[in-house]
């Protein structure tokens, strides 16, 4: 069978948190809330921004949605700030060389689409998951799942690629591997730094 990938997108393939904290800053003084940039990394890195938002909602009184609906507006703007992370155009040209299947399953919206248009490597995927395909949040597996079933991946030759424990437990769930940059659980993740390891992995 052959090897796919599944790459989640910031923090993975797009250096994307300047852009990302720039729109919950935004996000925070249009509803006069403090804005504490390390506190508020740390906790999107180890859960998410829609967890931050739902914490913070409910804490202050607000909606959610609508703040995330806010959120979602500012960050297009921001589009121009994002860029590709180190050895992200190269690994993605080494596995389509090497013919693996390549997919994206991310918890950004639709905007997706246009920040991988622009950074002109919307070409290397199959499919992409966005928010907007309605399935389950990671770690639910249930787009990991569809991607499975859609495309007949064989799960020891599928791997989950991302940045954060949430990532390694998506592939966990969905029975699939694990590559990520966090140390976490390495009995079912294989740990790089850069993302031109990669090619280390799978050359026999």
């Amino acid at each position: 069978m052959t090897t796919a990938f599944i790459w989640d997108l910031d923090g993975t393939l797009l250096d994307s948190y300047d852009a990302i904290l720039a729109g919950i800053e935004e996000t925070y003084a249009h509803y006069g809330l403090d804005f504490d940039r390390e506190g508020i990394h740390s906790y999107i890195l180890k859960h998410s921004v829609q967890k931050l938002l739902e914490k913070v909602a409910s804490e202050k009184g607000l909606d959610a949605a609508e703040m995330n609906a806010f959120r979602g507006a500012s960050l297009k703007e921001k589009n121009a700030q994002v860029h590709l992370m180190e050895g992200a155009a190269e690994i993605l040209a080494w596995a389509e060389e090497q013919g693996i299947a390549q997919f994206v399953y991310t918890h950004k919206g639709l905007n997706a689409h246009q920040i991988l248009e622009d950074l002109g490597i919307h070409d290397y995927f199959t499919e992409i998951i966005t928010t907007a395909n309605g399935f389950e949040r990671k770690p639910h597996p249930e787009g990991v799942d569809y991607l499975i079933e859609k495309y007949d991946l064989d799960k020891q030759e599928t791997y989950y690629i991302g940045d954060r424990t949430l990532d390694v437990d998506v592939a966990v769930n969905s029975g699939i591997q694990s590559i990520n940059f966090c140390d976490y659980r390495p009995e079912i993740n294989q740990k790089i730094e850069k993302l031109v390891d990669i090619k280390q992995l799978f050359t026999r």
